[in-house]
């Protein structure tokens, strides 16, 4: 993405990266990110490293303080009812592994509390 900045004319000022689920808002460094008034353009590679859902929020909200969102990958799915089909099922399978963890942390405790 620094390459494609580069070339492109930009001058890249911070290269931020994150490893968190796009499902929820707990994104330190991406909350950090758009929080600054002096970042005037987000690059992203594709629109799913920025959030699994409602990107285009996040967009509309750079767009209206004069700011933007670039997406060098946007090969994603252009038909809305198939974007709004995968937004849901994305949305269930982070309930459903989300129950899964929080039933194996309850099991671990549990085992600790009988063993300790």
């Amino acid at each position: 993405m620094s390459q494609w900045a580069a070339e492109a004319g930009h001058r890249v000022v911070h290269v931020e990266a994150e490893i968190g689920s796009g499902m929820n808002g707990c994104r330190a460094k991406a909350k950090r990110l758009l929080a600054d008034p002096a970042v005037t353009m987000v690059v992203v590679e594709h629109k799913d490293r920025l959030g699994r859902m409602n990107v285009e929020l996040v967009e509309a909200t750079l767009a209206a303080t004069g700011r933007r969102l670039v997406v060098l990958d946007d090969g994603e799915v252009a038909d809305d009812l198939v974007r709004d089909m995968m937004e849901v099922l994305t949305s269930f399978c982070a309930r459903l592994y989300g129950r899964h963890s929080a039933k194996n942390r309850a099991k671990k405790a549990l085992e600790a509390a009988e063993y300790g």
